[in-house]
């Protein structure tokens, strides 16, 4: 790849309106930590094959698959590894406002513009390794968009120069989108938050990642209850449960 700007550092109060990244601002804490272990995790569940791209989701909207995607990102890149953070939520996007970059070129640039260079839309991040590519202006056709062969290219090019590349995609029930891109990547995570995603929700998207023969790598369990403290356990992370687990 090209020479990408780097951003200015993040702190928690320039991320107000994109998503907490607790692994950047607070590195050494036990909701960091848990990220690192669902690092791990996923790293464990595809040793049989080696994951270059995969595809973190959930049921619903507000479900926290924004959160867990930038942050298992950031504890990815601190691996050494250069990770690519796509944001294919292209109905609602965050990943621009989450690490501060430019919007106006992106993932809908290189899908419908010409001989678009990626070093025009990929920018880089205040975490080394870590680069991320936001969704640009947002398409009146997203579905259409990544159905289609130039995504399918896309992907590949990526993959060809990034260890790996995750996407932050739509809702299963709500939009096709997620479906689509699970059905083109290595792997595809569920985000489920416990006591508002229903087990009916869950199940069904369960079932319309299997129609598109998705491999779903797992679940991730975020706002789990603590018993210890009667609250939110970080509001993140609970557990990760590979799909042969449950």
């Amino acid at each position: 790849m090209g020479l990408f700007r780097k951003e200015k550092k993040l702190d928690q109060a320039s991320m107000q309106d994109g998503v907490g990244l607790i692994t950047l601002t607070d590195p050494t804490s036990v909701i960091a930590e848990q990220f690192r272990t669902i690092r791990t995790n996923i790293q464990f569940s595809s040793i049989d094959q080696k994951l270059r791209s995969v595809v973190f989701t959930s049921s619903g909207p507000s479900q926290g698959k924004s959160t867990v995607s930038a942050n298992v990102a950031v504890t990815w890149a601190d691996q050494g590894v250069d990770v690519l953070l796509v944001d294919a939520d292209m109905r609602r996007p965050t990943v621009h406002q989450t690490f501060q970059v430019p919007n106006k070129k992106g993932l809908t640039s290189l899908l419908t513009e010409e001989n678009f260079d990626l070093n025009n839309a990929i920018q880089k991040t205040p975490v080394d390794h870590l680069f991320v590519l936001p969704c640009g202006v947002v398409p009146p056709n997203p579905s259409e968009l990544l159905n289609t062969k130039k995504m399918d290219k896309l992907i590949a090019e990526l993959t060809k120069h990034f260890d790996l590349v995750i996407f932050d995609a739509p809702p299963v029930i709500s939009v096709t989108d997620a479906q689509i891109l699970a059905s083109k990547v290595d792997g595809t995570i569920l985000v489920t938050p416990q006591g508002i995603a229903d087990k009916s929700s869950i199940a069904k998207s369960k079932e319309l990642l299997e129609v598109v023969h998705a491999r779903i790598l797992g679940t991730i369990m975020n706002r789990v209850k603590s018993e210890n403290t009667g609250g939110y356990y970080g509001g993140y992370y609970g557990g990760y449960y590979r799909t042969e687990d449950k």
